[in-house]
């Protein structure tokens, strides 16, 4: 076992593997807790996972995880997270715009007893237009989950694993882990860290990521209510189809004319609304039964006391 596992995802970052390496020993010379480096290649082209098995045989700190494919950032991150053994995990980009530096301070804050520390790049080394539409998007967040997070967009967190490893991760869902810390009672701290130009290759995640981002968030949004109230959130569409279902089937036996077709109607509306009061209850049970679901409680409680020996 290591204390804190820093986990790397890098899909076609030849020039920067070896580099970021460097920056992060460089950083953890005098890092008191041991540490693991988890690399992640996400299918990459080029000879990025070359220069990341050499570095396996140079330093012992280093481990990796292939894909076969190219299956994005989130899921890069999401191996790498259940493959780290570190109590602490650290998440950071390969491309050498985060700094390994802001790593001791980020652990030093969760063994405080916080449970997720994100980073906030104040002083942002990006295109004003991919800062303004992140600043947007962080705003939308804010919003529609009730978490006033300044910058979801940084890779650079650190988090107790024993919270992480059990958090969903999809889409682009690395971006809502402190959404989705709510739901376990997670204590957040935010921190100023730095942030550096790209010196090599090319951005591998751009504005065409967008519509998946505002999707997600509309997922989170409705995963977030209905974890609270499962009843609540869809009794609207049941008392609608309900109702549709019954003015239409009083519409077939007074009307004349087009009763058959409203009787139709009648019954597919009644259908539908049967069919959402099923799911609603289904939903009602798994919601009582579910490790992901009922289990955030137990979560909660455990994350007060998961560090307590080390904090002392």
């Amino acid at each position: 076992m290591v204390d804190v596992s820093i986990v790397v995802p890098l899909y076609n970052e030849e020039d920067n593997v070896v580099l970021l390496h460097q920056a992060i020993s460089d950083a953890l010379v005098d890092f008191a807790p041991s540490y693991e480096v988890v690399l992640v290649d996400d299918g990459s082209r080029d000879a990025t996972f070359a220069r990341a098995a050499d570095l396996v045989a140079l330093d012992p700190h280093v481990r990796i995880v292939k894909f076969r494919g190219n299956y994005g950032q989130t899921a890069a991150m999401a191996a790498g997270i259940q493959d780290a053994r570190g109590d602490i995990i650290v998440t950071m980009d390969g491309d050498l715009q985060n700094d390994p530096l802001d790593i001791p301070q980020m652990v030093a804050i969760i063994y405080q007893g916080y449970d997720i520390v994100v980073g906030w790049r104040k002083k942002r080394q990006d295109g004003g237009v991919r800062v303004f539409v992140s600043q947007v998007a962080n705003r939308i967040m804010a919003r529609l989950m009730g978490v006033a997070v300044r910058d979801s967009g940084c890779s650079l967190k650190a988090f107790r694993a024993i919270l992480v490893k059990q958090l969903p991760m999809y889409g682009e869902m690395h971006r809502f882990i402190p959404a989705l810390s709510r739901l376990a009672g997670a204590k957040l701290a935010q921190i100023e860290v730095r942030h550096h130009p790209r010196r090599f290759g090319v951005s591998k995640y751009g504005f065409s990521r967008i519509y998946k981002v505002m999707l997600d968030i509309v997922s989170i949004r409705i995963l977030l209510s209905y974890v609270r109230r499962p009843m609540a959130w869809s009794r609207f569409l049941l008392v609608g189809t309900f109702m549709l279902g019954v003015t239409a089937l009083l519409i077939s036996v007074t009307g004349d004319g087009l009763a058959l077709p409203t009787l139709a109607i009648a019954v597919l509306w009644l259908s539908l609304s049967l069919f959402l009061l099923g799911w609603t209850v289904v939903g009602q049970m798994l919601a009582s039964l579910s490790n992901k679901v009922s289990g955030y409680a137990e979560l909660g409680a455990r994350l007060s006391v998961g560090l307590s020996k080390q904090g002392d």
